[in-house]
């Protein structure tokens, strides 16, 4: 018996036992704060809490807490603050287990968090009804997957609510928000598949709010952009991502914005207009994205420490300021790609903050890349491909030892590449310089790169013999990185997810023969050579077939000759093989029958001879893929075999199809046109990468 104990906290106490029952005669009349949070009890709640009819403040988050919430929570009439987060397994229908609890007895409750758990269906209508001192409200992280009541309008001492990351469904009116006079951060956001939640309110209604932050996300709050957000002028904070505002940006809404702004996101609508053209000062903006609109004119002129900027996938014209880096000097990540940028790059790469990428990709900018990118010693990201740059690897480039993705492609780059690339960048998880006009051998220091899963120097003047030093990318070999580096690519992949833990978000799209297939997960199971189009000449050798978690290999339209390696069948995951338009020749080796994987074989215009092999596998590809080897012969070629007829059909085969692997198979199609789109969370290391592929010549090939 404690009757003078007001306040008991035992939170961060490493608690793992919460005893369901107390010693008899043990009670705490005068508590009125119990705060058991942060522990790891692993247990449901005792029903000797509800004993503690005193409670105005109880703290249960982090406990791993399972099990019903109990109905006994309706002794407890004088709560003020009830913290039931991240237990991760409570669940239910809210209505089931809070309808009396919440409706009829807490009339004094002011902060309600029952966020990360497991909650399911809609929003009572008792809360917004009975629960008038209500000024707090969180129930992100749930599986909401049900309505808001009309009764939330009700709720006028409300503050702050957060209700993201559910899958909201229904229609918001007027009456949901017409008395939310106290209302001042507003979170929303449902599941990103569809909008299945509107927001229906007339155009030109002015409520009786003036917030301070909202977010909303995937859901539907135009076309227009509607006047109770352009009349709110004390926004420090604005995320209206993917909303269905196809409108133009209201100038004076957006020139009015508060100089204390620390977050504009406005991404993923159908924005038009150009963005005022003077220079606006946001000395705390920390995050802009303006991504994946159609704003036009030339790039906004920002006074700003903002740290992350994403202007990609619009159409902002002419060239980017000189005074670019000056006016934002505090940039870790720039994202400026698929716009119709023009002239060069800036050479004024100089600051000591940590910079970690830069994606100018798919405009039309030239020149030469700024040797002051040298200086940007914690880069992780670069990215400048489909652009008309020029010139060759700069030397400075090297102090980034960090670079973890590198994307040239699709440029004018020319001269030898540097050995250097093999030895300084050893986090190098993507190399892509096709299409461009660097020339000379593969130095073998290209060896050297153990996290390396994406290499693809096609569409180039390289020459000599293809390195036997591969094997040395043990990424290729493993299957897999460091643990350290493959735990960056799983956090990273996570976006932006619950926690924010992301250091960048990507997405990966595999584009061949026309087709699109999304590949975001497992990336570094995505493991790629691609050597064609160049003038490498000689073997191919037997070194390669060690290359054991290797995905795809194009080796087409060079000078290669000799035999197909017999041990090519221990590449086991193989998808894609094209050794097409080289100087091969001998028999195709019957181990390739074993790549049971392998879902696209081009050995065309090559000089094999004999009997294509026998086997399920060979057999199921178009006769196009065997074209142009005279002395090849047998099925599904057409041409005849001696001591065989021709069929036009494959041969029965036996057994069942190998199941795919879940999460580890991705589909990858002849003529490699791979393209990796990436955008940021944020962190440390990213990965942003764009692996193109051309086509293959039209007037040999027929698809």
């Amino acid at each position: 018996m404690l009757p003078s104990l007001v306040e008991l906290k035992l939170q961060y106490c490493q608690l793992q036992v919460l005893p369901q029952s107390l010693p008899l005669g043990t009670n705490f009349p005068s508590l009125s704060v119990l705060d058991l949070s942060d522990n790891s009890f692993n247990a449901p709640i005792p029903q000797w809490l509800f004993n503690l009819t005193g409670l105005r403040e109880l703290y249960l988050r982090w406990n791993f807490l399972h099990g019903p919430v109990p109905s006994e929570f309706a002794r407890l009439k004088s709560l003020e603050i009830l913290d039931l987060s991240n237990n991760l397994d409570f669940g239910g229908q809210i209505p089931g287990l809070f309808g009396n609890l919440l409706g009829v007895v807490l009339h004094n409750l002011q902060h309600l968090d029952l966020s990360s758990n497991r909650f399911w269906g809609s929003i009572p209508n008792s809360v917004g009804e009975k629960m008038s001192s209500l000024k707090h409200l969180d129930i992100s992280y749930n599986n909401m997957n049900g309505s808001i009541p009309d009764s939330f309008g009700q709720l006028s001492a409300l503050i702050d609510v957060n209700l993201v990351e559910n899958s909201w469904v229904g229609v918001l009116k007027e009456t949901h928000m017409v008395n939310l006079r106290s209302l001042e951060n507003f979170k929303l956001t449902t599941d990103s598949s569809n909008h299945s939640l509107i927001f229906n309110v007339p155009v030109k209604w002015v409520p009786p709010f003036k917030l301070k932050s909202i977010q909303l996300e995937n859901c539907i709050v135009g076309p227009s952009f509607p006047a109770w957000l352009q009349v709110q002028n004390q926004l420090t904070s604005v995320t209206l991502r993917n909303v269905g505002i196809s409108d133009t940006i209201p100038g004076e809404w957006f020139s009015n914005l508060p100089s204390e702004l620390t977050f504009l996101v406005l991404s993923s609508n159908q924005i038009t207009g150009k963005l005022p053209s003077q220079q606006l000062k946001f000395p705390r903006l920390s995050t802009i994205d303006l991504s994946s609109n159609k704003f036009e004119g030339p790039l906004p002129m920002w006074s700003t420490n903002a740290s992350i900027l994403y202007l990609q996938d619009n159409k902002f014209s002419g060239s980017i300021p000189e005074n670019f880096g000056k006016l934002m000097p505090r940039l870790q990540k720039v994202y400026l790609s698929q716009n119709q940028l023009v002239g060069e790059i800036p050479d004024c790469w100089y600051h000591s903050f940590m910079f970690w990428a830069i994606d100018v990709s798919n405009n039309s900018l030239t020149g030469k890349i700024p040797a002051s990118f040298g200086s940007l010693r914690s880069l992780s990201i670069l990215l400048l491909s489909s652009n008309r740059f020029d010139g060759e690897i700069p030397a400075s480039l090297q102090n980034c030892t960090g670079l973890t993705s590198m994307d040239l492609g699709k440029n004018r780059f020319s001269g030898v590449l540097p050995s250097w690339i093999g030895t300084k960048f050893q986090s190098l998880f993507m190399l892509n310089l096709q299409l461009n006009s660097f020339s000379g051998p593969i130095f073998p220091q290209f060896c050297s790169l153990p996290n390396l899963h994406i290499l693809d120097l096609s569409g180039n003047k390289f020459s000599g013999t293809v390195p036997k030093c591969l094997p040395n990318l043990t990424a290729m070999v493993e299957g897999r990185s460091g643990e350290v580096f493959e735990q960056l690519l799983l956090v990273a992949m996570k976006g932006r997810k619950m926690f924010r833990m992301a250091y960048f978000k990507e997405e990966t799209k595999v584009v061949t023969k026309g087709r699109a297939y999304d590949y975001n997960r497992n990336l570094a199971l995505l493991n790629v050579i691609d050597f064609s189009e160049n003038n490498l000449s000689g073997p191919i050798p037997e070194e390669m077939t060690k290359l054991l978690s290797l995905r795809v290999l194009n080796l087409s339209s060079n000078h290669i000759s000799g035999a197909i390696p017999e041990k090519i069948g221990d590449l086991k995951v193989l998808e894609t093989l094209d050794l097409s338009h080289n100087q091969l020749s001998g028999e195709i080796p019957a181990t390739l029958s074993s790549l049971t994987f392998l879902t696209h074989l081009i050995v065309s215009y090559n000089n094999f001879s004999g009997k294509i092999p026998a086997g399920r596998q060979l057999q199921t590809f178009d006769a196009s893929s065997y074209q142009g080897n005279p002395f090849l012969c047998g099925f599904p070629s057409r041409v005849k075999c001696p001591t065989e007829s021709i069929t036009t059909t494959a041969p029965p085969t036996t057994g069942t199809e190998p199941e795919d692997e879940e999460d580890e198979i991705f589909e990858l199609g002849t003529g490699l046109y791979v393209s990796i789109v990436l955008g940021f969370g944020f962190g440390f290391l990213g990965l942003c990468v764009t692996l193109l592929r051309k086509e293959f010549r039209k007037k040999d090939i027929e698809w």
